[in-house]
């Protein structure tokens, strides 16, 4: 039987951390599934998925803790709810605006307010063209169980997009 973990991990950016956790988990009969990292203010951060048998998780949960004597914090969790996701539909929110305080904190209370999950967001400030200032940008995976919630959350971010001064689009099924 195999368990899942979901682990986070921080530390400050330095050649080898991957191969840090990758050994790790290797050493210990763990498979590694799937992976968000980057590089953040100086920092190295990431989600990782991996599976390993169930009489060995104790020990591997152990020795990636021990990581942190190597200047490498990895939180784990145990994945009980692996793969018993219902049927959702995909939908990708783009936002586009002029960097300011709140924007994601309206639109991820709409997305809230209408029960849709975020299932990744990526965000950054890059400069304007021709000198504009600084613009916000963010891509935001969501699902949804019923489809038909997805209009209903287009038209609150609507309501809200010339208020935030943004522009944002709702692409159905990517």
């Amino acid at each position: 039987m195999l368990s899942t973990l979901v682990m986070t991990i921080i530390g400050p950016d330095r050649p080898g951390l991957v191969q840090l956790v990758a050994t790790t988990l290797a050493d210990h009969g763990g498979n590694w599934l799937e992976s968000r990292m980057g590089h953040l203010g100086g920092q190295f951060a990431g989600i990782v998925r991996a599976e390993v048998a169930t009489e060995k998780t104790g020990e591997l949960v152990q020795a990636l803790r021990a990581l942190d004597e190597k200047g490498l914090r990895v939180i784990v969790h145990q994945d009980d709810a692996a793969g018993e996701a219902g049927p959702n539909t995909s939908a990708t929110l783009e936002l586009v605006g002029q960097d300011r305080v709140g924007i994601l904190r309206a639109v991820t209370g709409v997305l809230a307010n209408h029960g849709v999950n975020v299932e990744e967001l990526a965000s950054e400030r890059v400069s304007a063209p021709m000198g504009g200032g600084t613009l916000f940008q963010a891509t935001i995976r969501v699902s949804v169980t019923d489809t038909a919630v997805l209009d209903l959350v287009r038209a609150d971010l609507e309501k809200i997009a010339s208020d935030l001064m943004v522009d944002l689009k709702l692409h159905s099924g990517a």
